[in-house]
């Protein structure tokens, strides 16, 4: 197999295939998660589960200054920083965004290249820093599992491969454009069914929580 050939199979089939394995797997994930149900409240309703749920989303994905967050700003910190790098990376880079708009028939303004650069790099270098700092902190390597590594290599190779690729680096570009839509598709294949599913239902479990103790009265 060619360069070309490898480079149009996986931005072809590849992708068509890694795309409907994506769809189905989340199509499933929120069916079991609705589906399971919760017993019905009987007691008096103290307050607005809807409101309080919406407040717990915002209110949760800043800082809370508890004993277990002051412990673990390193993460929380680099939490934030990886992920807006990643969403300027994925959703801000110009020819991503003409690829989105293939799909959906409108696009967005992109930002200059430099910046996107920069905000990749600054990612990856999270990224590993956030590695390291797992490898290294006792208890994090304790509580770490093999998906953990997974879920950190399909995460992290993509913005590589791309850096990779977008500045020609190393090898040939048609081979590594190939690798970073493989990795990719890699990505889109196991996000259903690992942890990384988290980017949608961590906003589910927060409103949900919220909901519940906003309608015992629970101050959040």
């Amino acid at each position: 197999m060619t360069a070309v050939d490898f480079l149009l199979w996986v931005r072809g089939p590849g992708l068509t295939i890694a795309s409907i394995i994506f769809v189905l797997g989340m199509t499933l994930k929120f069916f079991e998660i609705f589906m399971l149900g919760r017993k019905k409240n009987l007691a008096e309703l103290r307050g607005s589960g809807v409101k309080e749920g919406f407040k717990t989303i915002v209110t949760r994905s800043g800082h809370v200054d508890t004993y277990s967050t002051r412990h673990t700003k390193f993460t929380h910190i680099a939490g934030w920083v990886f992920h807006i790098g990643m969403f300027i990376a994925i959703f801000l880079l110009a020819p991503h965004i003409e690829i989105f708009k293939t799909f959906l028939g409108f696009g967005w303004p992109a930002l200059p290249t430099p910046i996107v650069d920069l905000a990749t790099v600054i990612s990856m270098i999270t990224l590993l820093a956030i590695l390291f700092h797992r490898i290294t902190n006792p208890v994090l390597k304790y509580l770490s599992v093999g998906q953990d590594y997974v879920v950190w290599a399909l995460t992290f190779l993509p913005l590589l491969t791309g850096y990779m690729a977008y500045h020609h680096l190393f090898f040939r570009y048609e081979w590594v454009l190939g690798v970073h839509i493989l990795s990719v598709c890699l990505l889109l294949v196991f996000f259903p069914f690992t942890k990384l599913t988290h980017a949608f239902t961590l906003f589910i479990s927060r409103w949900y929580n919220g909901m519940m103790a906003g309608e015992k009265g629970v101050q959040q």
